[in-house]
């Protein structure tokens, strides 16, 4: 049986298209762990996507998207949000648990995301109408996210 991809309201699909850049990261960062690339490299990643796309991702849902619905579906989502970016602020941290930690960020991110594809943004798109989904739409950056990042130790030939 084969799934098909989720339909969602245009006003919206730059959020999704930013979802597909953080299960990227998930996936990037299993691959660094797979070929055994030093922590470090794999915190400093960790650190530049937050700064460069988590942080504006998560302002953006939570100031346009989550503000107008105040329900457990959203807060949910909000929770998320906090843990993740608590999950983050940590990961710098010194100790011989960091692969073990990173892995759980992964997970937290995936099932985060999936959550809000699946269930939030559904939700979302039965309590807004389209005219509040088209001002947020304008609201948010549509410029599509790119990840510049320098050191691509999730190839096998850069992760040595």
């Amino acid at each position: 049986m084969e799934k098909k991809p989720i339909k969602r309201n245009a006003h919206i699909v730059k959020l999704s298209k930013d979802h597909h850049a953080s299960l990227l990261f998930c996936w990037k960062l299993r691959q660094g762990i797979k070929y055994h690339v030093a922590i470090g490299r794999l915190v400093k990643y960790v650190q530049y996507f937050w700064a460069h796309h988590f942080y504006a991702h998560f302002k953006e849902e939570e100031e346009f998207l989550f503000k107008p619905v105040q329900d457990e579906v959203v807060q949910k989502a909000i929770d998320d949000h906090q843990k993740i970016k608590t999950f983050i602020d940590q990961v710098g941290f010194s100790g011989t648990e960091k692969e073990n930690a990173l892995l759980e960020l992964v997970e937290l991110v995936d099932q985060h995301v999936r959550y809000e594809e699946r269930i939030l943004f559904p939700h979302l798109e039965k309590k807004l109408s389209d005219e509040q989904l088209e001002i947020i739409e304008k609201q948010i950056n549509t410029e599509p996210w790119m990840d510049n990042y320098e050191d691509h130790f999730w190839t096998k030939s850069s992760s040595l």
